[in-house]
């Protein structure tokens, strides 16, 4: 199946639903999983092989979490954020690990893990993400869970707060049922 603007998504959920039948099978290595066309799907969309694969790999071991919906919404935002800011052109920029705040870092709001979210959602957005760092892990899904914030949302608001942390802040303080 080909990638356009208008079924770019089935292809992705096609992708993710072969990949997930090669991980299932054993086949943990993702570098032989993508053909041409697939790769193209992914370039298309602003994503990286293994960030797909992140996923894919999480919802086999972690019951199912991410979902596959939650997958295509993390990769629409970034689809959107990578059309329409980036204007399809990648970033050559990769947020290294240790320069993203500390895991207990509780700053910004005095809210542990918040700083470091935002800073990963900026990388997610921008396709900045180093391949051992993955938006919507389980850390990120502990989190947005306990802030009642689906991940593709986050995403959307920090993508609207632009570098304002203060608006993120309020927008997640919103969230709380």
């Amino acid at each position: 199946m080909t990638s356009n603007n208008y079924t770019w998504d089935a292809a992705f959920l096609d992708l993710f639903d072969r990949c997930t039948v090669k991980y299932r099978a054993g086949r943990t290595d993702f570098t032989g999983w993508f053909n041409e066309a697939d790769g193209a799907l992914l370039k298309s969309i602003g994503y990286q092989p293994r960030e797909f694969f992140d996923f894919v790999e999480d919802l086999c071991n972690y019951g199912g979490q991410p979902s596959v919906a939650t997958a295509l919404l993390i990769a629409a935002a970034r689809r959107d954020y990578f059309l329409t800011i980036q204007k399809g052109v990648p970033s050559k920029h990769v947020v290294d690990p240790p320069t993203l705040p500390p895991k207990p870092d509780a700053g910004l709001g005095g809210i542990p893990w918040l700083a470091r979210i935002i800073v990963k959602a900026r990388a997610k957005l921008r396709g900045e993400m180093h391949p051992d760092t993955m938006y919507g892990c389980g850390g990120d899904r502990s989190f947005l869970s306990e802030h009642n914030a689906h991940p593709a949302d986050f995403l959307r608001a920090v993508w609207a707060a632009g570098d304002d942390d203060q608006k993120i802040l309020a927008w997640l303080k919103d969230q709380k049922p």
